[in-house]
């Protein structure tokens, strides 16, 4: 994965300042969504730890009670039973941070992401041909 160094260090420095539980909680988030898409770019966007690839792929972050993640609304349609014990709006999810955090069902999530994206990035380039 390409990452500018600069990017790097501004999600180091997001992620430093949240207390140390929580702080693991977020590299960990950091380090499935790397793993599910290797080829995906990090930086910030709305002020939050982002991963891009043809496109925002998904997003992060941490709140008082929760973490918070951003997989697009396709993202949360398609996982909707089993993120139906979270809370979650239009494009949000809530892990409460006093729960166990579902890293299988982030990567899961994120691999889909993955898939629309470059599916979608197929179709704009057969569409301008």
């Amino acid at each position: 994965m390409e990452t500018d160094q600069n990017e790097q260090n501004v999600i180091d420095v997001y992620i430093q300042d949240y207390p140390e539980d929580v702080q693991k909680i977020l590299q960990k988030v950091r380090e499935v969504i790397k793993q599910a898409a290797p080829d995906a770019q990090e930086t910030i966007k709305y002020g939050i730890p982002t991963f891009t690839m043809a496109g925002n792929l998904v997003h992060f972050g941490a709140y008082k009670d929760h973490i918070g993640f951003y997989p697009a609304p396709s993202g949360i349609e398609e996982f909707k039973e089993a993120l139906s014990i979270y809370q979650s709006g239009k494009g949000t999810i809530r892990f409460p941070l006093d729960q166990p955090i579902p890293f299988d069902l982030i990567r899961d999530v994120v691999l889909f992401r993955v898939q629309e994206n470059l599916n979608k990035k197929k179709t704009k380039r057969t569409k301008n041909e």
